[in-house]
């Protein structure tokens, strides 16, 4: 008999119990009934029989037995008693033969409560098992719009697909993004090896997380998983051993920590206005001394000849080299694709000796956190906005400042009629662009409409639609490639064969590059990487990096109009967002005296304006060539909405 074993066990129950009362916490183990009795089950689920993991079982169902045990499911009846002799004969059974029986449990917001088989529990997690089998009914709560009851919906769809129930994330959104981590896309079927494959993962990364956490983290290794899977391709993880894996996560550990922290992204509003640096950043920074020289790569998906947002970084490109030119070489690299050659190209720039490399689209972002994390000496900075990878950083401009400016002037000249606008994507900060460029509209005139199109929904030409809506005057994309005739970005207006041309926005990235690699030579940069965190650079007019130029067609009147509100809007505080918002469907979102709307709220935003007709689009009906960059940065919609 190991009642030897039993008196291990027991001292453990009796640490845990002390050190629960000790932190103010229910020491006994949970128990279901008592927490039903706050809760609506909307139904029930026989599961049949599962593999259960030990961590996931936290309590009984009924209280008869919760004093028995100490809530890590430890003994705590004395040495001795009939429970104690059972308990120890168990452990005997599961250590010379091994326990075969099943337990009776219930499964409720992944969690399980046992019903049957408490003190089989008991021995195996003693003994350090990972799951014990088990019969399982599930309890499924009614939908109450809770962030923990809308994770658990999310579990019950990745459920479905895998029939594991070893994952679990403490923030919305991270299963289906989890999901295409691991190579596969909601709702698509998995394969038996496919599933074993990653359990097989999880029950290697898991004690290794565990291990160097050492419980003093708030998030689960499920979460810790994910974020690793953002430094390491899936495959990769597959294929790598314990020691392997263990070396990988203490280089990708930033990544990790990041999401423990409440403000794990810091947005940067404006440059930083550094004075020279002291000797001790001089010396931090060995760029500053004898000739300082950064070898700077710039990765384009596309080229300058195909792509309007190319070419608008390769003339900043230029512009960087020409300001500094003694001590910056630029190369670049285009025509890369994110899945295929991503992560091949950034190793060639890296093997050519750059140091600094601007990855210039979203969807590079994988590469770009794969690079930063085997290379932490290299600098890697991604045109994108609303990224949480502390190894990289990344910078976009606050392009709803100059929709407002070019909104206004839309209102002045729309002459009662709707107001045309096409939008590019709908990804974070979009949206707000639209709003913006609508309420800009309405300021100028009350009346103001704005009529909303996409130019990545499948089957759709926005100009023919707004030429059938009898729409002239027209909001439309930003840049333009140099081949590009006419003009039609910006704001203008088509009257029979003639095209005019009013405004449109300037991306003056050369401004960011300067301002970005002027940061690294001072030693400015050094300074801002001090906290584990995200940074993001999201630089308005003030800064100069976006602007609205005006042509020879914009009536005088109108001009002077601009150039005063040019000047409002370089204004530090300034907001668009001002003021009571109405959404479309006539709800207040924000009284007349709201404060100003957050960074966050403006990039994510996912309503339009009362002034706009239109929606966002919904996922599926977006063209596939659009589909990548909204998975990674975009407002989704399942369906089509307009709240």
């Amino acid at each position: 008999m190991r009642m030897d074993e039993y008196k291990k066990a027991q001292k453990m129950g009796q640490k845990s119990f002390r050190n629960s009362l000790s932190k103010g916490l229910y020491p006994y183990l949970q128990v279901l009934d008592d927490i039903l009795e706050h809760t609506e089950v909307d139904t029930t689920q026989p599961l049949g029989l599962v593999q259960i993991p030990l961590e996931s079982i936290v309590g009984t169902k009924t209280e008869g037995r919760k004093t028995a045990f100490a809530r890590n499911f430890m003994p705590l009846l004395e040495e001795g008693s009939e429970f104690s002799y059972k308990w120890a004969g168990l452990c005997e059974a599961q250590m010379e033969e091994g326990i075969r029986d099943p337990i009776q449990a219930i499964e409720f917001m992944n969690r399980f409560y046992v019903i049957e088989g408490n003190k089989r529990v008991s021995v195996m997690k003693y003994l350090g098992a990972v799951s014990i089998p088990g019969n399982v009914t599930r309890y499924i709560p009614k939908r109450n719009g809770s962030k923990e009851n809308n994770i658990y919906y999310e579990f019950l769809e990745f459920y479905q697909m895998t029939q594991i129930n070893l994952i679990w994330f403490t923030e919305e959104g991270r299963f289906a993004e989890f999901v295409r981590r691991v190579g596969k896309e909601p709702g698509e079927s998995w394969t038996a090896e496919e599933k074993q494959l990653l359990c097989s993962v999880y029950y290697r990364f898991q004690p290794l997380f565990e291990a160097k956490s050492q419980g003093q983290l708030t998030i689960t290794a499920s979460d810790a998983l994910f974020a690793f899977l953002a430094a390491y391709p899936y495959e990769q993880v597959c294929s790598m051993s314990m020691d392997q894996m263990r070396d990988a996560l203490n280089k990708a550990w930033e990544e990790i920590l990041v999401l423990t922290q409440p403000e794990a992204v810091e947005v940067s509003l404006a440059p930083t206005q550094s004075s020279s640096p002291g000797l001790w950043a001089r010396l931090q920074n060995p760029l500053r001394l004898s000739s300082p020289r950064l070898k700077i790569a710039f990765i384009y998906e596309k080229t300058p000849e195909t792509s309007a947002w190319t070419y608008a970084h390769e003339f900043g490109r230029r512009e960087l080299e020409s300001r500094f030119d003694k001590q910056v070489e630029t190369i670049c690299f285009d025509q890369v694709i994110p899945e295929e050659n991503g992560d091949a190209v950034m190793e060639q720039a890296i093997a050519e000796g750059c140091n600094v490399i601007f990855t210039t689209t979203p969807r590079l972002i994988p590469c770009s956190v794969k690079a930063s994390v085997a290379h932490p000496n290299i600098k890697v900075i991604n045109c994108s906005v609303n990224t949480s990878h502390p190894s990289i950083r990344s910078y976009y401009g606050r392009i709803h400042e100059a929709k407002f400016l070019m909104g206004a002037i839309a209102g002045a000249l729309c002459q009662q009629k709707p107001i045309g606008y096409i939008g590019s994507y709908p990804t974070y900060g979009m949206i707000a662009a639209v709003n913006a460029f609508a309420l800009g509209a309405k300021m100028t005139n009350p009346d103001a409409v704005v009529h909303l199109h996409w130019n990545c929904v499948k089957g759709t030409s926005p100009e023919e639609r707004l030429k059938e809506e009898g729409i002239d005057l027209i909001c439309g994309l930003d840049t333009r490639t140099p081949d590009r005739s006419p003009w039609r970005v910006g704001l203008y207006r088509v009257q029979e064969d003639n095209l005019f041309n009013y405004a449109m926005p300037f991306w003056n990235w050369g401004e960011f590059y300067c301002r970005m690699v002027q940061s690294i030579l001072n030693g400015a940069w050094q300074q801002q990487a001090e906290e584990v965190r995200a940074l993001n650079y999201w630089w308005g007019m003030d800064s100069g990096v976006i602007d609205v130029i005006c042509s020879r067609n914009l009536p005088a009147p109108t001009q002077n109009l601009v150039n005063i509100l040019r000047q409002v809007v370089c204004e530090p505080g300034f907001d668009p967002f001002a003021g009571e918002i109405i959404n479309q469907q006539g709800n207040r979102l924000y009284p007349a005296n709201h404060p100003p709307l957050s960074a966050e709220e403006i990039i994510t935003m996912d309503w339009l304006a009362d002034n706009v007709v239109g929606e966002i689009p919904a996922f599926d009906d977006l063209i596939d060539a659009a589909k990548p960059l909204i998975s990674t940065v975009g407002i989704q919609r399942e369906n089509p909405s307009n709240t």
